[in-house]
């Protein structure tokens, strides 16, 4: 049976530092170092905000090699004083092949990737943009049943819910529809005033606190 799930939220940084802090200061909470994504040249670091579900802030490694392809989630367009910010998310399913060609949005291509001894299958846009802006997933499938998740140290933040705003709201929801999707996500067309985006809700330790 085709499933799928909010698997984790991306928040991108022109420096990991800067979003590691931006996320800390904002939430209250530590996070743990992650790993290198050698194909992309990026690297990131992790918190968990479910059971089956993590928060990422992931930036461009300036250590690593350039890749002769564009860097994922528009890494490369970001300047020194970008400020890090919620830029999308990533729905877990079971079927990827199934989810990525069930809708009109281009997601990408499904590659094949890695982050030490995890191994997945992701939706990569060639040229590196955001499908929607952002507001649209990108897709995994993940290659061992244990989720990453499940490796993390439990921390006193949970995603309470996840909502974003596009004119294109319904094709957003037509995916989300075939993909058999369950979870506290919804899409909607922005109204008068507010900004095609993403915001998060989470409990923390300092209360409610809202990330976009």
């Amino acid at each position: 049976m085709l499933t799928s799930a909010i698997d984790h939220l991306v928040v991108t940084a022109s420096t990991l530092a800067a979003g590691i802090q931006h996320v800390e200061q904002s939430l209250g909470c530590k996070m743990q170092p992650g790993g290198q994504h050698l194909r992309m040249a990026t690297y990131n670091a992790l918190l968990k905000i479910g059971e089956q579900c993590y928060l990422e802030v992931i930036s461009i490694d300036p250590g690593a090699m350039s890749p002769s392809r564009p860097r994922w989630f528009e890494l490369d367009t970001l300047l020194p004083d970008t400020r890090p910010r919620l830029a999308t998310w990533v729905l877990r399913t079971n079927d990827i092949d199934n989810v990525s060609n069930a809708t009109e949005i281009d997601l990408g291509i499904v590659e094949e990737m890695s982050r030490g001894a995890l191994a997945w299958q992701i939706t990569i846009p060639p040229d590196g943009r955001l499908p929607f802006q952002g507001i649209a997933p990108a897709v995994i499938q993940w290659k061992d049943e244990l989720h990453p998740a499940s490796r993390l140290t439990e921390s006193s933040v949970s995603l309470m819910q996840l909502v974003g705003h596009h004119p294109g709201a319904r094709h957003i929801t037509a995916l989300l529809n075939a993909a058999s999707f369950e979870g506290p996500f919804s899409v909607v067309e922005p109204p008068d005033g507010v900004s095609i985006g993403l915001t998060a809700t989470f409990q923390t330790p300092k209360g409610i606190v809202i990330l976009s």
